[in-house]
């Protein structure tokens, strides 16, 4: 499938397109002709491209259990400075609650007030409760979060697991490596571990949950004894088609990993594909 999509100073008066499934095996091109037919990582890809792999699953699984895509990139993804450590805390953040209180006490949490300044999406995420360890690729996290501005020219990048993501006030446009998504409250959008994205939101403010999980990736359940119907099916959801944005600008990428915020680096110069 092909799509021609307007550059990204466009993208807001767009009407986005999607493909439908969930576990399929899709494949869009930007430009006509930028996919290499035949061939998975070709030493010369068509209009100068680069060709990466992106694994989800190790590459002995079985074939029936193989999670990859190929992606073509105007510039490689590892051309880029060396990472270091940010220059602002993410206190409120966490992904390891081996040391944590547990209680079985009836808990409930207020709404977090609407920021007074201006805060993007990744740096207003606060953990509220979790299980286990990201380190051990075992439990879950919840966390919310509550922005006022999108993220400009910065991008995220989460090592330690899948993120689920639920708007409640506020609708999100996220720009992904493989393209964009519009999710309003009532939706939902699964972004996999290791995805560069950017959160834009699409009014003064948005205000959402996030599920993260650490062990493997999110699935749909077996239907078992309610039937053959209920529940979601694989044509309820939307994965987005080729899009790129080819500028030279001061690019920042913020990257999470366990739960050593020493790690959590950022690269500049950096173009999102």
């Amino acid at each position: 499938m092909s799509s021609a999509l307007p550059p990204l100073e466009n993208c807001g008066n767009m009407s986005l397109e999607y493909q439908y499934g969930f576990g399929n095996e899709f494949s869009s091109e930007a430009l006509v002709g930028a996919l290499p037919w035949g061939q998975n990582n070709p030493r010369k890809c068509p209009y100068g491209l680069y060709a990466e792999q992106i694994s989800g699953t190790a590459f002995t699984v079985p074939r029936s259990q193989q999670m990859r895509a190929w992606l073509y990139r105007i510039k490689p993804s590892v051309t880029h400075q060396p990472f270091r450590p940010l220059d602002f805390p993410m206190e409120n953040l966490t992904s390891d609650f081996r040391q944590g209180t547990v209680t079985p006490n009836q808990l409930r949490w207020k709404p977090f007030p609407i920021p007074s300044e201006k805060v993007d999406w990744v740096r207003s995420l606060f953990t509220i409760c979790g299980s286990g360890c990201a380190a051990h690729k075992e439990g879950f996290a919840i966390h919310v979060y509550t922005a006022t501005e999108s993220m400009k020219d910065t991008c995220f990048a989460n090592a330690d697991g899948d993120f689920l993501l639920v708007p409640q006030e506020g609708g999100l446009m996220i720009t992904t490596e493989f393209g964009k998504l519009e999710v309003d409250p009532t939706e939902i959008c699964v972004i996999q571990r290791g995805i560069r994205f950017q959160v834009d939101i699409k009014g003064d403010m948005a205000r959402g949950y996030v599920l993260e999980i650490f062990q493997s990736h999110f699935s749909l359940p077996d239907l078992g004894p309610i039937g053959a119907n209920g529940l979601a099916n694989p044509r309820h959801f939307a994965a987005p088609v080729a899009w790129f944005d080819d500028r030279d600008c001061h690019y920042v990428v913020l990257h999470k990993a366990e739960d050593n915020y020493d790690n959590m680096m950022f690269h500049h110069n950096l173009l999102l594909n």
